[in-house]
């Protein structure tokens, strides 16, 4: 095959699940990934398509109570390969989804390259298509020619290689008899009222022993790879722990100018959280990125007073990781604004782990599927998993402080009113599922 209609360029989760659905649509695909032609990654260990270079789960597959096993449901119902083949090959993971890595990946390869319309080129590619209907799936470890390549087409702020994130807590399992709304000095910013923060107070023995065990926690190891450096604007909140025992309470965690109304006087220390989305569901802990192991995260930030309870939406970390800026550079069908025939998908939009990856791909190929066959798809519903990570890539919160992030019930719409916080999620389940099957009738509809 010398013509094609569309090319995807890389073979991870999210270039695999594009190419397929693509090529299930009728449309002819070029689908280029550089490992096997000569050139690899330093994660990568074969030249099989959507390996697994970190883990073999793709977490919760409880679709009634968690968001993740909520876009599996999702994803199964529009025909994903990739989930069709973590299916056949699942290994006993109690509630979790986790699979056999290598026939997992067999079975991607072999499907797609049996597929009479994909065309597999293992080339490395270092420019981006000027003309042809392109979607750019090359993960966070994209070849550095490339990545200059998306720089100079993006401009080169909006391209990141360097990933300092910190924690994000769930609003609703903040012990607010504790902590309590205020901006220091009650200086108001341009949309606010003075109360945006919520702030968690720690008197001098609390600090004592968070500090303590700041210094303790087992921290996790930059991969040989990764050469990551440590800057001062994101400096991870443990070495700066290890600067001195002062430190904190002079930087992210200090108390001057916030009147902690239990006591009327500003507290010894202080945590921090910022407003993280538009329905204010998300709150990001200020300065907290780190290189802490994940559970020693949850033990030490849980003792945090106000924090006892708390819920993660995400955990921090300090890693390389390639994304675009996408708010800023994306439209919602996921297409560079400024050269339309491009879309992304997966990890380099900023979306977080390998079934978020490959639903970004699936989705960006459906709308180029529409638009090539001169129909338009509406984009899916925000109440939906598919449509809040959606949402949450191409600009639903904005562009600020951008970072990648897993799909978890604070990207979706609240429910409004005081529930149970099990009752709830079930709420934001069954809400999705009424909303998917309204949207995929439309599909259908259009099918016909």
């Amino acid at each position: 095959m010398t013509q094609h209609d569309i090319h995807v360029i890389g073979g991870g989760l999210a270039g695999s699940e594009a190419a397929w659905q693509l090529a299930k649509a009728g449309l002819r695909v070029k689908l280029s990934e550089m490992r096997g032609g000569g050139d690899t990654t330093p994660a990568h260990q074969t030249d099989g398509f959507a390996e697994l270079v970190c883990s073999n789960s793709f977490r919760s597959d409880d679709a009634e109570r968690n968001a993740v096993g909520l876009l599996h449901a999702e994803m199964r119902d529009l025909g994903s390969l990739v989930m069709t083949a973590a299916d056949a090959h699942q290994l006993p993971a109690g509630s979790a989804l986790a699979v056999d890595r290598d026939r997992f990946s067999d079975q991607v390869t072999r499907t797609l390259a049996e597929h009479p319309n994909i065309t597999i080129v293992r080339e490395r590619v270092d420019t981006l298509p000027t003309d042809t209907p392109a979607i750019v799936a090359t993960g966070p470890l994209t070849a550095p020619s490339l990545a200059e390549a998306i720089g100079q087409s993006t401009g080169a702020d909006a391209l990141a290689f360097f990933d300092a994130i910190a924690p994000i807590v769930h609003a609703d399992s903040i012990d607010m008899s504790v902590a309590w709304k205020q901006s220091r000095w009650d200086k108001a910013g341009p949309a606010g009222d003075g109360k945006d923060y919520i702030n968690c107070p720690l008197d001098r023995d609390q600090y004592a022993a968070f500090h303590a065990e700041l210094i303790a926690g087992e921290k996790a190891a930059f991969k040989e790879w990764e050469h990551v450096p440590y800057f001062e604007g994101c400096m991870p909140i443990e070495v700066m722990a290890e600067r001195g025992v002062e430190t904190l309470r002079y930087g992210p965690m200090k108390g001057v100018g916030l009147d902690d109304p239990r006591t009327g006087r500003w507290p010894y220390a202080c945590v921090q959280l910022r407003q993280d989305n538009a329905s204010g569901t998300l709150w990001n802990m200020v300065g907290f990125q780190t290189k802490l192991k994940h559970g020693e995260q949850l033990r030490i930030f849980r003792t945090i007073p106000g924090l006892e309870g708390a819920e993660f939406a995400r955990l921090g970390g300090l890693h390389r990781n390639t994304f675009i800026r996408s708010p800023d550079l994306l439209d919602g069908e996921l297409r560079l604004k400024a050269r339309p025939n491009l879309r992304f998908a997966g990890q380099i939009t900023g979306c977080e782990g390998y079934v978020e990856s490959t639903a970004i791909g699936l989705i960006a190929a459906r709308f180029a599927i529409a638009e090539l066959t001169g129909q338009r798809l509406a984009a899916p519903p925000v109440e939906t998993a598919l449509g809040a990570l959606l949402s949450h890539i191409t600009g639903a919160d904005g562009a600020e402080d951008y970072q990648p992030m897993n799909v978890n019930f604070g990207l979706f719409p609240p429910i409004e009113g005081r529930t149970k916080k099990a009752d709830r999620k079930l709420m934001y389940t069954s809400r999705a599922r009424a909303a998917f099957r309204e949207w995929t009738a439309g599909l259908e509809m259009v099918a016909a």
